[in-house]
């Protein structure tokens, strides 16, 4: 029997390009931060506010793929690339992903050399710059906010974001401390403890990022119920071949066999049980795209052996 597909009433768009003009705002906020912190970080000869700057200047990096990536996935489908380009998203996030641990280890390695001789930080200048990059990286955090909950890409600038605020946060307390109490030693605390700030949530990124490319079901998406749901259609016996997958953040999309009785497909039946399907489905899950391929009983022995 002939295949059918059923389209939710979703966006068009991926859930990045929606928020394409905050990640240009958050681009240009981090770029006046990085600046200012480079300066800050030749000034005081502090490591924690140099660390903070390199975690910037891998935001600029990271926010710029992001950006590029939102405005690719915008192009439209070809005939060579059936699902255009959506999936850059989710290699954005694997790239920032990337940079995010390799500036967490050059943090680390230069703590731990500073760590036997610090070098002499001005505690007073250090305060000011760090509260700096906290204002500014406060405002960026609220800006990507809301896209951090619909985008992965977005949600990827929106960590690093939230690191550089942790992060200016731990610079403002080691100033205080070397201002107050001379101990110099804070400003090496203060850089490890951006490094270990960054590490976890990277790598809850890279793990998420690397699940879309596996094609691993979405996490909000039960193949279980979807599979109880499918055989709970009028004229459904059988279901095999179901698989789910994410195209990119908030784009899942979902494929399957269906086995349909010849009384059920008989007459025209064959787009009343496409339409049950697809209403099911459609208030039961979110799934942007939905392909159904009917089969009759009789269908089974052209089947490979290996379908499930």
């Amino acid at each position: 029997m002939g295949s059918g597909h059923s389209h939710s009433h979703g966006p068009t768009v991926s859930a990045g390009a929606a928020h394409r003009g905050r990640l240009l705002v958050v681009l240009a906020i981090t770029l006046l931060v990085l600046v200012v912190e480079v300066v800050g970080a030749t000034v005081t000869g502090s490591l924690a506010l140099l660390a903070d700057a390199g975690h910037m200047l891998t935001d600029v990096a990271g926010i710029l793929l992001a950006v590029l990536a939102v405005t690719f996935a915008s192009r439209p489908p070809t005939d060579n690339r059936t699902f255009g380009y959506y999936r850059l998203e989710i290699l954005a996030a694997v790239v920032n992903a990337v940079l995010l641990f390799a500036v967490a280890v050059f943090i680390l390695v230069e703590a731990w050399q500073r760590w036997s001789s610090p070098p002499e930080v001005e505690g007073g200048l250090m305060l000011a710059f760090a509260l700096v990059g906290l204002v500014a990286n406060l405002a960026g955090l609220l800006i990507l906010r809301s896209g951090s909950k619909a985008s992965l890409n977005v949600r990827g600038a929106y960590l690093e974001v939230l690191g550089d605020l942790l992060g200016s946060a731990a610079v403002i307390v080691a100033a205080v401390v070397i201002a107050t109490t001379g101990w110099e030693r804070a400003d090496v605390v203060a850089s490890v403890a951006v490094a270990l700030m960054i590490l976890p949530r990277t790598w809850s990124l890279l793990r998420e990022a690397v699940d879309v490319l596996l094609e691993a079901a979405p996490k909000d998406v039960d193949l279980t119920e979807v599979r109880r749901h499918i055989l709970g259609t009028d004229g459904v016996v059988g279901v095999h071949d179901l698989h789910a997958w994410t195209l990119t953040s908030g784009m899942p999309v979902l494929s399957a066999h269906v086995v349909v009785t010849d009384e059920a497909l008989a007459d025209g039946g064959a787009a009343r049980v496409l339409d049950a399907l697809g209403d099911c489905l459609a208030d039961h899950f979110t799934v942007e795209h939905c392909t159904f391929q009917l089969e009759p009983p009789s269908h089974a022995g052209h089947e490979f052996h290996t379908h499930a």
